[in-house]
């Protein structure tokens, strides 16, 4: 395929597009449900079997997916439907680059309501709200916030504008400058935090819960569930890493970054692990208190310790940092497509695709309270969306990804995209894209439909 140029820009250097692809991945998946899925499957053996999934699994995908991007130069779905074109392939796998930009359209849709509960609960820690507050006063302060469709609203409305005018300025002005501010603050706030934890009372012990390995407690169910979060933690399958990846400059080594981005985002998501659970075993708390571990157990941990509510307001704004960073990249492929196939300007395909996705969002705002008694097959609006991406949408588009770069397109095209100098390190790595990640993801596809 001949040199593509893209019409967006290009990340100015390598350590830009490692810390972009970074705060893709870092989002309230490492922060949010991370822990709680550590909690919920026995701590330290979960975390080695998460680990050996990202090494065998997610960075190959990851590293075919930066692949295809940077081949294309254009948003996922002209770089897919043009890639097919040039490899001779069915138009059928064109479709990748639709799914992935649909994926993060719905996704973008509810995290941003998501995200927005962390954006009051800075506010709410930093008031005092929880000064004092027993675990069942947290519930019914988190209670009362989801269940107010005004003040959701309100908080999705503001993450949104913040996104869309984020996206809106373009690669160097906005996604660039945003994420040179906001990574660096975030990896620091991570280091106080974790300073601070080391200081509490629970710090030998939530050590010892991520890093003591009993198997006993790993069953099929904490197998699938690594092999899930550890595919959709690094973004794949979701437009956003194709997206970024049309962006990286031409003499960067995919293999060499996508590893760095890898350690990085396993490296964030343990720290975040050291943060949350000596703090909550401080407190005599429970690790596996599930999906309400963020905004109702820790809150509650943070106000009953030294300075907590200082610690708990910066851990609140850590939150906020993590999810905008991987907004945005949600944002990218739809506005980016946008300004190709229409030919509008960035702010008026950022503003146009803003409104659409907050407005889908009202539906995820709604299935918290006035919606909530209107189910399908027995899901709210939010629940269906969720089950539809993270369950369907994101594991397919990962299976179709590892099995057109390994099977439909040309040897020689993608040894010469990739670049990888050991014959041997490239050979495993396209035996994996071909058998072993295919058949896992495919596991993970159907475990999620049954």
């Amino acid at each position: 395929m001949a040199e593509q140029k893209s019409i967006h820009g290009l990340w100015r250097s390598r350590w830009l597009f490692i810390l972009a692809a970074t705060g893709s991945a870092v989002g309230l998946g490492n922060i949010w449900k991370f822990p709680y899925i550590t909690g919920e499957n026995g701590g330290g053996a979960f975390v080695l079997v998460y680990l050996a999934c990202i090494a065998i699994i997610g960075i190959p995908v990851m590293i075919a997916e930066v692949s295809l991007g940077r081949m294309g130069r254009q948003s996922p779905i002209n770089t897919m439907q043009a890639i097919s074109k040039d490899q001779k392939a069915n138009p059928f796998w064109g479709s990748i680059g639709w799914m992935g930009a649909l994926s993060g359209f719905f996704i973008l849709s509810f995290y941003s309501v998501i995200a927005g509960w962390a954006l009051a609960y800075v506010f709410r820690m930093a008031g005092g709200a929880f000064d004092g507050a027993t675990p069942a006063q947290a519930g019914e302060i988190f209670s009362g916030l989801i269940s107010n469709p005004e003040v959701l609203l309100a908080w999705h409305t503001i993450f949104m504008v913040i996104t869309i005018a984020i996206v809106a300025r373009g690669v160097n002005k906005g996604l660039e400058r945003a994420i040179s501010i906001m990574m660096p603050l975030l990896f620091l706030i991570l280091v106080v935090l974790l300073g601070y934890s080391m200081n509490t009372d629970g710090f030998a012990e939530g050590f010892s819960f991520l890093f003591s390995f009993d198997f006993s407690k790993i069953t099929g169910e904490s197998l699938m569930v690594a092999l899930g979060h550890a595919f959709f933690t690094l973004s794949l399958g979701m437009g956003a890493i194709m997206a970024y990846g049309a962006y990286m400059p031409a003499n960067t080594s995919v293999g060499k970054t996508v590893l760095t981005v890898a350690a990085l985002d396993t490296i964030i998501a343990l720290v975040a692990g050291l943060v949350i659970f000596p703090v909550v075993f401080s407190n005599g708390m429970e690790a596996a208190a599930g999906p309400g571990l963020l905004f109702q157990t820790l809150p509650v941990a943070f106000s009953q310790i030294p300075a907590g509510t200082f610690f708990g307001t910066l851990f609140f704004i850590l939150v906020g940092f993590a999810a905008l960073s991987s907004a945005i990249s949600l944002g990218e492929p739809v506005v980016a497509w946008a300004v190709e196939a229409k030919g509008v300007s960035r702010a008026t395909a950022a503003t146009w695709l803003g409104i659409i996705i907050w407005l889908l969002g009202i539906g995820t705002v709604l299935s918290f309270n006035l919606w909530s008694e209107y189910t399908l097959f027995g899901k709210t609006f939010f629940d269906t969306l969720d089950f539809l991406t993270a369950n369907i949408m994101l594991p397919l588009g990962g299976l179709l990804i590892a099995v057109f770069v390994g099977w439909k397109m040309r040897s020689q095209d993608v040894a010469a995209e990739v670049r990888m100098q050991n014959p041997v390190v490239y050979n495993v790595w396209k035996l994996i894209l071909q058998f072993i990640a295919p058949l896992a993801i495919a596991a993970v596809l159907i475990n999620g439909l049954i």
